[in-house]
Parts: C-alpha cells; sequence; structure tokens
C-alpha cells in the first residue's frame, strides 16, 4: 500500500513512534517509487521547519574495535541522556546486515534498557550493499529523526574501514571507542583512524582493567601527538567504563568540548559541506540504481559476464560495453 505522505509527516511529527519506523523504512527502501515518496517526505520535513522540537541536534558518532562493548556503552550513554530530558535516536549501520542482520538485531537485544526507554529509538540502518547505501540511507534516516523530536543521534558503525570514513562525514563528533590490552593496540589501530577521531575512550576501565586502560590512554595519546601535530583541536583520550557507567559523563562532556570548540559558525559550515558531500553521494547512489535497473543494462549484463568470466573480455573493455549500453537505452525512442 503507498504510504500517505502528509498522515505519515503528520505522525512524524507527533512522535509516534509507527510513524517514524514506517519512515525510515521509507528512505530506506531502492524501489525507484519508495525514493520517489522519500524525496516527497523528506522536503515536507524540511519544510517544516527546526527539527527536534527547535533544540540544537547533537550528531554523534561511534565505531570501536571488535568486542570494545559498544553496545553497552551506547546504552550506558543512552539511558543517562534520556534521563536528562534528551531524546536519543540510535542507528547501528551495518553494510553487511542486508545479508545477515545479524550484528544489528544482537545490538538491539543488547541495549535491551534502552531499546524499551519511551524517550529512545533504536534503529538498524543497513547500507543496501554500498557505502552511497550508507550515506543515503542513514542521512535520510538522521532527518526523520530530528524531525521527530530527537535531539541527540548516535550512529553506531561496525568498523569496517571505509564506513567509518562514512559515517564520520555525516555527523558533528566522531567518538572511537578502544581496549587496552589488544596486543598491538597502536599498530592495530589504523592511522585513518586517529586521523578523523575527535574524541577518543578506552573502555572497559573498570576493576584490575583500570589500570592498563590508563596506559593505553596515555600511549595512544602520543601516538595521537604524532600523527595530528599541532592542531586546534587535540583529540582527548579518556577511559570509561559503559559496564559500570564510570567515565560516561566525562566523555560526554569531551563531545560537547569538542562542539564548543567548533563553535554555531564552525558546526554550520561544517554541516554545509557534508551536505554538499552527500549530495553528490545522492548522485552516484541514483546513478548507480538507474545503472542497475536498465533494460539495456540487462540486456548485455550476461554476456559481459560471461565474456569477463571466461577471460575473453578485459575488464575495462567490459566496462565500456555496459556504459555504451545504457547511453544507447537512454537516447534510444521510447
Amino acid at each position: 500500500m503507498r504510504p500517505d505522505v502528509p498522515t505519515l509527516v503528520e505522525g512524524i511529527r507527533s512522535g509516534r513512534r509507527a510513524a517514524v519506523s514506517q519512515a525510515i523504512t521509507l528512505v530506506e527502501s531502492s524501489r525507484p517509487q519508495h525514493r520517489e515518496l522519500a524525496r516527497e517526505l523528506l522536503t515536507a520535513l524540511a519544510d517544516g521547519g527546526h527539527g527536534a522540537g527547535g533544540r540544537e541536534v547533537v550528531r554523534v558518532g561511534i565505531s570501536g574495535v571488535p568486542g570494545v562493548g559498544k553496545s553497552t556503552f551506547i546504552e550506558s550513554l543512552g539511558t543517562r541522556l534520556t534521563s536528562a530530558g534528551h531524546r536519543v535516536g540510535v542507528l547501528a549501520v551495518d553494510p553487511s546486515s542486508v545479508r545477515t542482520g545479524g550484528s544489528v538485531l544482537g545490538d538491539k537485544t543488547r541495549m535491551g534498557r534502552l531499546a524499551t526507554d519511551p524517550q529512545a529509538f533504536i534503529r538498524p540502518s543497513p547500507s543496501a550493499g554500498t557505502l552511497g547505501g550508507v550515506a543515503r540511507a542513514t542521512v535520510q534516516a538522521m532527518a526523520v529523526l530530528e524531525a521527530a523530536s530527537y535531539d541527540v543521534v548516535l550512529v553506531e558503525t561496525v568498523g569496517v574501514g571505509q564506513s567509518e570514513v562514512t559515517v564520520a562525514g555525516m555527523v558533528d563528533t566522531f567518538l572511537f571507542l578502544t581496549l587496552a590490552r589488544t596486543g598491538d593496540q597502536l599498530q592495530g589501530i589504523k592511522k585513518g583512524i586517529l586521523e578523523i577521531a575527535d574524541v577518543i575512550a578506552v573502555n572497559k576501565a573498570d576493576g584490575d582493567r583500570e589500570a592498563e586502560a590508563r596506559v593505553a590512554a596515555r600511549d595512544l595519546a602520543g601516538a595521537l601527538r604524532m600523527v595530528r601535530g599541532m592542531e586546534e583541536w587535540a583529540p582527548p583520550v579518556v577511559t570509561c567504563s559503559g559496564l559500570t557507567d564510570v567515565g560516561v559523563d566525562d566523555l560526554w562532556e569531551r563531545v560537547l568540548a569538542h562542539r564548543a570548540h567548533l563553535g554555531g559558525d564552525g558546526l554550520a559550515r561544517k554541516r554545509a559541506e557534508q551536505q554538499l558531500d552527500f549530495t553528490w553521494a545522492m548522485v552516484r547512489d541514483e546513478l548507480d540504481q538507474r545503472l542497475r535497473h536498465s533494460p539495456a543494462v540487462r540486456a548485455v549484463r550476461d554476456e559481459v559476464r560471461a565474456a569477463v568470466l571466461a577471460g575473453e573480455l578485459p575488464a575495462t573493455v567490459a566496462a565500456d560495453r555496459i556504459l555504451a549500453a545504457y547511453d544507447q537505452g537512454r537516447t534510444a525512442p521510447a
């Protein structure tokens, strides 16, 4: 059944969870008719004025090494924020979720308290198999949450390389979680992560691991000075425990300090640049969809695939043949 956009907009602005869920499903869809409705919906939401009930929205990306305890930490942070009067939306970006669904569902299960909190909303944000899909689905889902008066949006990525860079390009502050005693904690953390992180936290700093966490934080701070040099913003490295809630408030203060460092003009400039990047991501994603759905491309796809697999056609020639078929399909008379 075709969603009724005005009814959906009214439901989102009223904060109805069912409407928010339906809207996010719509903006994530790759079906051409759904994409048109999604654009209509997002235009209507944008025309309605400020989201989050007029409050400034805080957008935070969160990533971390495997086993770092992201779900426990997000639940700890999220419940503290809702207790303080915030409405918290969590988007779990998982480029593999279209095929497995496992990690996202596991995250929601592990965030049991936050998932049932009426002031919170947790949602997987699958990429539809491409990083362009990550950008489109997640940025648009963020817009829906903000229109529904969620004033803190946490975007979690499973940490599969390029997806972290993609998420960092759609939030105000990028938080990286790591652990002490990961064996090669400095070598094991990609230089690229240290270059994009705004705040770093060594999690699970509780019990016997607290002292080790502090040593790891000190080592990471030294590594950051080498990687980042004398930048205006020196990313703080702190310790925390999502399990015991120790250091979570301090970590949130560091996030807010980063926003204060950006200032109103800096934040506006950063978001404007992100919108421009998102514009081109949308263009690339739309072209990819048009290519996939082109009848002319479908007509040659199997032949080209067989020729490439048989070693009869170089990839460059195969790509040219597919693009030529697409161009001919666009210019062919109806």
